[in-house]
């Protein structure tokens, strides 16, 4: 594919707002998880909390729009200047050749779980001031972005589990190889609710205690919130230094609906086309950011992937130890994590893993350090063998 260029991005997660507070955090290796204390939930579980999104208003304009996940949208798209870039790209371009493709699992499924609460005792409908569209529905964030800048351009929202913030940079960098638009805000946002929380319990995939990635002991993931946005635009002339997407692959191994499959065929499949889309091979990779949710079955068919792939050459390692698996939002948040490393030469640590499982023989990075780096890998693994791999790179 030909190289786009993340001329603008940014995160919002429970280490802070930006990409600063993030440096900082992922050179300290601070961990943000904490004890679930989320809204009536009763789990032994950790959680990655942002702090601040219950007290964010949205404007009196977009009042429909009301929601935890919309809230947190909006806490990331006003961080780093971000917005001032968006809406200097529309003017630029024309509000009508700016898309926006964003990525999340449940998007404001929390007001609905509330909205329920207040049912009619009689017939048991749901309050009036309930808007499934604007606020449940996982275009809603979408819609939101859109209208908060004034776009005209296309939009869509992409849900495919863990995966989904990852396939929308393969899905703008489509609609921009062919012309139909010349910027995209492209990104992710998943807020804490009750049916991640209790489902994922359900399925026996939390842990009791912060998530150990790729640890011998690691026993299940914590759920985290976030979001994260990038502008890409094409420019055949980038500065040295910009962030450039390069390539991207995708795979669908459809082998389980909640597991991997235990080889991780579908996973090598999409690192593979990766590559084969940035026109590079293995070796050229300088860090690669695992998907690694620290359950049994996911670290070890990643692993299986990468070791066939990498062998133990490459460093890598999974960064959810510090604000944990933002499920929609991770592919997003992680691309630009890809992005911290490439532009400040560092690779990030692991807080929470300690002793690494001997039966997975990849080069696991815990803890951080100082590396010149030219390219970045980023995984993104969804249930249902949804899979997305990202391959960015720093211009010379």
């Amino acid at each position: 594919m030909n190289p786009v260029q993340l001329s603008a991005y940014t995160l919002t997660t429970a280490l802070g707002r930006g990409l600063q507070a993030h440096r900082e955090a992922l050179r300290a290796e601070r961990s943000a998880l904490t004890a679930c204390a989320f809204e009536s939930v009763a789990l032994n579980t950790w959680v990655g909390e942002v702090p601040g999104v219950d007290a964010q208003r949205l404007p009196d304009a977009l009042a429909r729009y009301d929601c935890r996940n919309n809230r947190l949208t909006l806490m990331g798209l006003e961080t780093d200047g971000f917005a001032d870039r968006v809406r200097e790209a529309a003017a630029r371009y024309g509000a009508d050749r700016v898309g926006v493709f964003l990525g999340t699992s449940t998007a404001g499924i929390l007001q609905t779980e509330l909205a329920y609460r207040r049912r009619d005792p009689q017939s048991g409908a749901l309050p009036d001031d309930f808007h499934y569209r604007s606020t449940h529905n996982a275009f809603s964030l979408a819609e939101f972005t859109r209208d908060h800048f004034g776009l005209e351009g296309m939009a869509m929202a992409i849900s495919t589990a863990c995966s989904s913030s990852a396939k929308v940079f393969a899905a703008a960098a489509r609609q921009l190889a062919l012309g139909t638009i010349d910027a995209a805000v492209v990104g992710g946002v998943d807020s804490l609710c009750l049916t991640t929380l209790y489902g994922f319990a359900s399925l026996q995939l939390t842990s009791t205690q912060p998530c150990r990635p790729y640890d011998a002991q690691r026993d299940g993931i914590s759920i985290g919130e976030g979001a994260a946005f990038a502008l890409l635009e094409r420019n055949e002339a980038p500065a040295a230094g910009a962030v450039l997407l390069l390539g991207v692959g995708e795979s669908s191994d459809a082998y389980h609906m909640s597991a991997p499959h235990p080889q991780g065929l579908g996973a090598r499949l999409a690192m593979e086309a990766a590559l084969r889309s940035a026109g590079l091979q293995a070796q050229d990779m300088g860090y690669i950011n695992l998907h690694g949710t620290a359950t049994p079955a996911n670290d070890s068919a990643e692993g299986q992937a990468v070791s066939a792939l990498f062998g133990d050459t490459v460093p890598a390692n999974s960064t959810k130890g510090y604000m944990g698996h933002t499920l929609g939002a991770a592919g997003a948040i992680e691309a630009i994590i890809c992005a911290l490393a490439l532009t400040d030469g560092r690779l990030p640590g692991s807080p929470g893993t300690g002793a690494l499982d001997p039966s997975i023989p990849i080069r696991y990075q815990r803890h951080g350090a100082d590396a010149p780096l030219r390219h970045a890998l980023s995984n993104s693994f969804g249930f249902g063998g949804s899979n997305c791999s990202l391959v960015l790179g720093v211009a010379q």
